[in-house]
């Protein structure tokens, strides 16, 4: 189970010399097309950097590379689990190989929300706590609680 987040093409620019896709680049797909759409469905992403000079930062993270993707596949970028306390965020997303369905590779984050103007970690305001709860809300029986390596980060 899991919520989609986003799907992408692997272009040539991303592979190496083995003829698949480099390893920066499944952070990369992760970061830019996974986690900033979750980030903006949160109030947290760039627009929100620019204009209220907070943001989130990662702190910790954990990568498998479980098949290779190579140039011209299409990955779905999927959210299977997302929680929060007061100023740290957690979640994991999954890469799917859209044609064959298999899974290329994870990645969990541990993120604090940081206020840019102070350089310093801050609390959720409460209307992106409310956000935040009701995405969880939303999206539970989507979401696996297995396997999580930051769990016991969250000041629940």
């Amino acid at each position: 189970m899991s919520v989609h987040l986003t799907s992408q093409k692997i272009i040539k620019d991303w592979t190496d010399y083995n003829n698949h896709m480099n390893v920066a680049y499944y952070v990369l797909i992760f970061d830019v097309y996974g986690a900033e759409v979750l980030m903006n469905k949160f109030k947290m992403g760039e627009h929100s950097a620019k204009t209220t000079k907070k943001s989130t930062m990662v702190v910790e993270s954990h990568i498998t590379y479980n098949q290779e993707v190579n140039e011209g596949d299409e990955v779905d970028i999927n959210l299977t689990y997302f929680d929060h306390d007061k100023k740290r965020l957690l979640y994991k997303m999954e890469m799917i190989h859209k044609e064959k369905k298999y899974l290329a590779s994870t990645i969990e984050i541990l993120a604090l929300y940081v206020d840019l103007g102070q350089r310093k970690v801050a609390e959720f305001e409460d209307e992106k706590i409310k956000i935040m709860d009701n995405y969880i809300r939303e999206n539970k029986n989507n979401f696996q609680s297995e396997e999580l390596k930051f769990s016991s980060k969250l000041k629940k």
